[in-house]
């Protein structure tokens, strides 16, 4: 029976390898010691080996630091694909290959609820974080915590889209454009390896603590992303509190007639992460970040800057409506007391909010876990902007591009089994320009538990489309959206008023 199983499927297939690691100050691969081959009862986050006879592991040096920055070159010179080292992970910033962790026939998968480049990560986590023998779980104690720089937690990524069949694949949406949503999904992955890298020691202990996603501040694409043309995405550790932590990642995607390295960046994000003492669950201190570069500096110094205008909006008490507001309030709600009170005279380029819902329910399964074992972050992210794409979708009449999404916050964390609803809807649009119409789309995460007749909000995600520029050539026309209560004024209003402060401060 194996050996008809050999002939039908090649080596590479009956194995699934670990993620790639490139490196470029040698000729010659590192193969692992030899390891058995998993077995069926091993968590799915267990790094998988592929299995070599009677091989060494010799001692090796990775490539020199590279400073973090756009210009990176998403293909460093003579890279070779090693699967583990015996060095320390934060000798340098190593990339992991996105098709290592596809090799296997893809109806073997256990889960397709992760992306190809989510796996991959894991394995690679649970590679470099596994504790080395003799060293207790709680070796590392808070007094021994030291800074650190962020070339120590630099990460990188690379999609080899170009060659990679099976890995565009994965990838590609119905238009032959790249599935924004996995992106974020592997975004939200990397920086949560980039945090376990911050937290180890040099050694790869790791002190107890779980890593949660607290935030992520507003994500614009510069520009469009091919899913023809290999993509790199690069992060660091950029600022550290006492017990949190920001992350910063790049999506880089070269092009050949770029005459500037500005050019290939495609996107920027920043995750703030939060540390947990795992046994009582309060906020536990971390190594702090030790910028060295000027780029460096001036990364911490902005992560800085949002710390502090957080604060001072948690501190702030929500003020009262004055009269400059209940004027806008009204305004908003004019049209929509038409909709409702007179519905034969309302005007036809506008809808209501409530007419552009949609919603999606479905419970957490197991196979959409994190390593700590609630709901990834990442996966809760990608749900959240697929139904506002089809929510878009449905509202203008032609698929929609994406462009960015606003500020996140994870108010609760999700477990597995949680009855899980998303409920969207086109807040307002925003038509000034008629050729780049703005369709701005809300999205709540309700985590709902029947048995005790609960619902709370789990996050709400806000996220901004405009229409293909082929579309509106052919007199695609949007329409204006407007409240009919004064609930959904108010949301409007203060997301308007998020996307402009600089207004609220000229009104102020």
């Amino acid at each position: 029976m194996k050996q008809a199983i050999k002939r039908a499927y090649p080596h590479h297939l009956l194995y699934r390898p670990t993620s790639s690691i490139y490196f470029s100050k040698s000729n010659h691969p590192i193969h692992p010691s030899p390891s058995p081959s998993p077995s069926p009862s091993q968590s799915p986050y267990d790094t998988h080996l592929p299995f070599f006879q009677n091989r060494q592991t010799p001692h090796h040096r990775f490539a020199s630091r590279r400073p973090f920055s756009s210009s990176i070159d998403p293909h460093p010179p003579n890279a070779i694909p090693v699967v583990s080292t015996e060095n320390s992970p934060f000798e340098s910033s190593s990339s992991i290959d996105a098709g290592s962790s596809i090799r296997k026939p893809i109806s073997l998968w256990p889960g397709m609820y992760h992306s190809p480049v989510t796996n991959a990560l894991w394995e690679a986590r649970s590679r470099i974080f596994e504790r080395p023998q003799g060293i207790p779980g709680d070796a590392v104690s808070e007094s021994e915590l030291v800074p650190k720089t962020p070339s120590q937690s630099r990460t990188s990524i690379i999609y080899n889209f170009s060659s990679d069949y099976i890995l565009r694949e994965q990838y590609k949406n119905p238009w032959n454009e790249i599935r924004t949503g996995k992106l974020l999904e592997d975004l939200d992955a990397l920086a949560g390896t980039i945090s376990f890298k911050h937290c180890s020691n040099n050694e790869g202990a790791t002190r107890p603590v779980l890593l949660v996603t607290a935030s992520v501040d507003r994500m614009m694409l510069k520009k469009s992303i091919r899913v023809d043309t290999d993509l790199k995405i690069v992060g660091a550790v950029t600022w550290v509190g006492r017990s949190s932590m920001e992350i910063r990642l790049e999506v880089i995607q070269p092009i050949e007639e770029a005459f500037d390295s500005s050019d290939s960046l495609a996107l920027t994000a920043n995750f703030t992460f939060v540390a947990r003492d795992s046994k009582t669950g309060k906020s536990a201190p971390i190594n702090q970040i030790s910028p060295e570069t000027d780029q460096e500096k001036l990364l911490w110094k902005e992560a800085d800057d949002r710390n502090q205008t957080r604060k001072k909006k948690r501190g702030e008490n929500k003020k009262d409506v004055d009269d400059k507001e209940a004027s806008r309030l009204k305004a908003l709600l004019a049209e929509g007391r038409v909709f409702c009170d007179m519905p034969a005279l309302a005007d036809r380029d506008s809808i209501l909010i409530r007419d552009t819902r949609l919603d999606s329910s479905f419970i957490c399964q197991p196979q959409q876990r994190n390593i700590h074992g609630r709901i990834f972050g990442g996966f809760l992210m990608r749900k959240a902007l697929e139904l506002a794409f089809s929510t878009t979708y449905a509202f203008a009449g032609a698929a929609p591009l994406f462009l960015e999404a606003d500020h996140v916050d994870f108010l609760k964390p999700v477990d597995v089994g949680n009855f899980l609803r998303l409920k969207s809807c086109v807040l307002y649009t925003e038509l000034e320009t008629p050729n780049r119409p703005l369709i701005n789309v809300e999205v709540v995460a309700h985590v709902t538990s029947p048995e005790i007749r609960s619902s709370e909000v789990s996050n709400t995600f806000y996220f901004t489309f405009t229409a293909r520029p082929e579309a509106m050539k052919n007199g695609l026309k949007i329409r204006n959206v407007v409240p009919a209560t004064e609930e959904e004024a108010r949301r409007v209003l203060e997301r308007m008023d998020a996307e402009n402060p600089e207004l609220v401060q000229s009104r102020d």
